[in-house]
């Protein structure tokens, strides 16, 4: 398990790695649809939180704010453990 900042829940790891890992374009319902259809019990209510607390840190961008979300590649250097969950305590 990897370290995780204050601000970030259990969840944002989850959401994180669906899309680094199926290299996903998605806005909160699909997100939210998919995680569930693959096993993983997280409600709409919290993907749609989430995804802009994470946008907040850089770790996901809404892109054309459309409200289609990706991970950015501070997100991908957090997953690999290139980036110390202390590198993102102050960022907002």
């Amino acid at each position: 398990m990897r370290p995780r900042p204050e601000w970030m829940s259990l969840k944002d790891g989850l959401i994180l790695e669906f899309l680094a890992e199926h290299d996903l374009e998605l806005p909160a319902k699909p997100l939210y649809r998919n995680l569930n259809r693959h096993g993983h019990e997280i409600g709409y209510s919290t993907v749609r939180q989430r995804l802009g607390e994470l946008e907040s840190h850089g770790l996901l961008t809404n892109i054309d704010d459309a409200g289609y979300y990706e991970i950015t590649e501070k997100g991908r250097a957090y997953l690999d453990g290139d980036l110390e969950a202390s590198a993102l305590e102050g960022d907002e």
